[in-house]
């Protein structure tokens, strides 16, 4: 069992910076994958960001890539996600989940989710 809590969220302009984290307990968080999701009103939930259980393989969505950075300390079992200049098509609720299975961009993959934070990007 493993709950998950985000926190960071906001309203900022476009070009502003965010650090969203994830606290999480229960089990072990470095026995899993880490990941992060978006969902706008209306969308899909879509694939963020993830990152392997020792940190060694990192993925990011196109639209992120350069701009966004997942980081985890298995220490603190929080999860982070640096975002860089933010634009409008950024604005989402941001959801925390923790996977066992190696299909890090399904979200139907991961076992645990957070209630997620809110993120506003303003023009």
């Amino acid at each position: 069992q493993v709950q998950l809590v985000e926190s960071g969220g906001g309203l900022v302009q476009t070009g502003d910076s965010l650090r969203l984290s994830c606290a999480t307990s229960g089990r072990t968080m470095s026995t899993y994958t880490m990941g992060w999701f978006r969902q706008a009103p209306g969308k899909e939930r879509e694939f963020v960001a993830s990152i392997s259980r020792l940190s060694g393989v990192i993925h990011y969505a196109d639209s992120v890539k350069g701009r966004f950075t997942i980081s985890r300390d298995n220490d603190k079992n929080v999860v982070y996600l640096q975002m860089n200049t933010l634009k409008p098509e950024d604005t989402a609720v941001y959801y925390c989940a923790a996977s066992q299975s190696s299909d890090f961009r399904s979200a139907s993959s991961y076992d645990y989710w957070g209630q997620g934070t809110q993120v506003t990007v303003s023009s």
